[in-house]
């Protein structure tokens, strides 16, 4: 019910409803691959080699004659698929240690801090790209990866909320009753700090979508014949100058997803934001 009502909230912002109007149809494309997808998007058709858009394969062909379109709609499947599960590993490492660092304080919080510190000192991607090279190139290697190197932002929005949280007058009741300090801070304290979260998981969905779709680019992402939008463009490079559609087509798809993720992290910015709600949700 809650998710329920805060979708109709996010239908209220501009920037929110914008964001679902993009999202959702991809979201029904994916999910309904094999119905929407009018051809397989592995089976090769030699008879159509780099087939320009027409009625019969609307995206084109490849040059194994694989249609596009289903390949595109196959390939929104690992993109959500990433995007979701590395996002949610960062944020469950990045809201563990940033309320254990917040609440506890002291050592703790040094010791937490200085971690994030120093993983903030390597550049992401090229830290990715270093883990990826000793690794089996695979969607779910991918995932844990992109997951492990991305929580450190969590931890530090997580902390500066429980640092305000910590002393507030319901908290020290249920300190008071003899709560558990586990209790205290999963049960009472970190509920009221998720808000600022959501929306950069949501913004982070994005970020991941880009970084799985670089790596699959360069080949160290989801390998052939796996369609993805990174490997997708991949095989366009080499035959940019005759079929065009080949980089269009999975580069619109990335440019629109993002640009929908980013949107409804806007639109829960605005929602979360007290001072900007009423002037949105009117």
């Amino acid at each position: 019910m809650k998710m329920w009502n805060l979708l109709k909230d996010l239908w209220r912002t501009k920037l929110g409803k914008m964001g679902l109007i993009i999202l959702l149809p991809m979201f029904g494309c994916a999910i309904f691959a094999p119905l929407v997808a009018t051809h397989s998007p592995y089976e090769p058709d030699l008879k159509n080699i780099l087939s320009p858009p027409s009625f019969d394969h609307i995206f084109g062909t490849d040059m194994l004659g694989r249609d596009v379109f289903s390949r595109v709609i196959y390939g929104s499947r690992v993109s959500l698929l990433v995007g979701f599960v590395s996002v949610g590993i960062s944020v469950f490492i990045g809201v563990v240690l940033g309320a254990i660092s917040g609440y506890y304080g002291g050592f703790v919080d040094n010791l937490v801090m200085r971690l994030v510190d120093l993983m903030m000192c390597f550049p992401t991607f090229f830290l990715i790209l270093a883990v990826i090279a000793f690794l089996e190139p695979s969607i779910w290697n991918i995932m844990v990866v992109i997951g492990l190197t991305n929580w450190m932002g969590v931890a530090r929005l997580v902390r500066a909320e429980i640092l305000s949280l910590k002393t507030k007058d319901f908290v020290l009741a249920a300190k008071a009753i003899g709560l558990s300090e586990f209790k205290i801070i999963f049960s009472h304290i970190l509920p009221n700090a998720m808000s600022p979260v959501y929306v950069v998981a949501t913004f982070g969905i994005g970020g991941a979508i880009l970084t799985e779709s670089a790596l699959s680019f360069l080949g160290i992402g989801v390998q052939p014949p796996t369609p993805s939008w990174g490997n997708i463009l991949t095989q366009a490079k080499d035959s940019i100058e005759v079929a065009w559609w080949l980089s269009l087509f999975p580069g619109l798809a990335i440019f629109l997803t993002v640009i929908g993720y980013n949107l409804i992290g806007e639109g829960l910015r605005d929602i979360f934001d007290p001072k900007k709600r009423l002037s949105h949700l009117r």
